[in-house]
Order: structure tokens, then sequence, then C-alpha cells
């Protein structure tokens, strides 16, 4: 076999320049186990097999691909499943990263997941449609700015590192894209109920436009919320004023 076809129902478009798949791979910060999602034909699996702090794993759920994969790499852990249904943690029972070129149609499903999983995820590096990559890096103030930028933020420290042209495609998708690196908080404990947390966000979000005030107005309690904080609209605060809100809420 000695290509994949780019399936359009699975949202493949593979990365056909090297020089960007080494700096994505040299992006990789994490030493360790490392999962690799959505690997395609492995251009950037060949730079993090090179790596000889990297003990690498990939997850690919489509067939033709993983054939392919299984031809071309000697050794290499494959896992032939659907990342959004498996459990990640039993592919590596304690820390790993997670590294790819994510497809664009579950870019956020893959980013909740990462929310889920993030205990034993330290690190997530790779690239991701330009509008999402800048919207998960955006700071408050931003029209961008929202729900994946509050929830990634409050657990990650985000960084925007580059933007790659749709021509280094195999097929072009019809947008950029952006490569990111999120590292977890170490030391950060959220200081609410997180359910409750993730719903205030959410919630707050659905609404955007609105103020606070009305778009809260659902949530029972919201009259405890301090009185200047529900004039405001949602991307205007901070993950820590989400973070009072909810306590606001559930004391």
């Amino acid at each position: 076999m000695n290509s994949v076809k780019a399936k359009k129902h699975l949202g493949q478009h593979f990365l056909a320049d090297a020089n960007i798949a080494k700096k994505i791979a040299e992006s990789l910060l994490y030493q360790g186990d490392v999962l690799e999602i959505g690997p395609g034909m492995g251009i950037l699996t060949r730079f993090l097999l090179q790596n000889t702090a990297v003990n690498l794993a990939v997850i690919e759920i489509d067939e033709e691909s993983v054939e392919y994969l299984q031809q071309h790499f000697d050794g290499l852990k494959i896992i032939h499943q659907d990342v959004l249904k498996c459990d990640l943690h039993a592919i590596f029972p304690a820390q790993f990263a997670i590294i790819g070129n994510f497809p664009y149609n579950i870019s956020a499903p893959i980013l909740f997941r990462l929310l889920e999983y993030r205990a034993y995820i330290p690190e997530f590096t790779g690239m991701l449609q330009k509008e999402v990559a800048e919207r998960i890096t955006q700071r408050p103030g931003s029209k961008e700015y929202g729900i994946l930028s509050v929830l990634l933020q409050t657990f990650y420290d985000a960084k925007y590192l580059f933007t790659v042209n749709e021509t280094v495609f195999i097929p072009p998708p019809k947008v950029k894209s952006g490569v990111i690196r999120l590292l977890r908080k170490e030391n950060f404990t959220l200081d609410c109920n997180e359910q409750a947390y993730f719903h205030v966000v959410k919630t707050a979000f659905n609404q955007r436009r609105k103020t606070l005030r009305n778009s809260l107005k659902s949530i029972a309690g919201s009259e405890k919320i301090d009185p200047a904080t529900l004039q405001k609209r949602p991307e205007q605060l901070h993950y820590e004023e989400f973070i009072t809100i909810t306590r606001q809420l559930t004391t």
C-alpha cells in the first residue's frame, strides 16, 4: 500500500510537508508516554519515533490508515479505535501527553475529552483549524473567547505556536490551521464544585450576546451573584470570575 485515500466523512487532510511535521514534533515538551491521535500515513509519527524520550502509541479509526501504518512502522503500538469512545486511560495507565494533526470535524469533542482525562494528560500539543486554535488561546474581551477558552485555560496554560497554510495538505482544506500547546497547571485546584462550574460556563455562553443577568437567570440562586458582574457579558470574564460566580451560586 503506497498511500491512503483521504475520506471526507473522517475529516482527513493529510499533512504533506515534512518540515511542518518536524516542527510540530519538536513542539512537544513532554518526555514519556505519548499518544498520537489520527496519524494517517504517519508523517508526524516518523519524527516522534526519532525522539528517544518518547514512548509512542497511535490511535486511528480509519482501517486503511491502520493497514498502512502496520506495513510501514514495525513495532509501532497502533490502537484501531475511535478516540471519542475508547478509554484513554487503558492505553497508558499513568501520565501521557497527546499530540496530533487533529481532524477538524472532531476537534471540539477531542478537547472536551482532554478535560475529562486531564488528571492523566499534562500536555496537549498539535494542529487544529486556525479558528479553533485561536479561540482556545484567546483572552477575555475577544469575540473568539468562548466555552473552550474558559474551560481549557482554567486547567491548562495555552499558547498559540504557529500557523500552517492550506497548501501543505492533501487534499488542501478551505481554511488555515494553527498549532497550539496546552500545559497543565500542576499546582491548580478548582476552588468550586466542578460540575456546577462547567454548567455555569456553558450556560453563560449559550446566550453570549446577553449580559449574565439574562443568560444565568435560569440557574437557581443567580440573585446571589455580584450585581456589577451580572452587568457583564460572558466573554468579558476571566475563568477566576466564573469560579467566583460558581461559589456564589453553590453556597
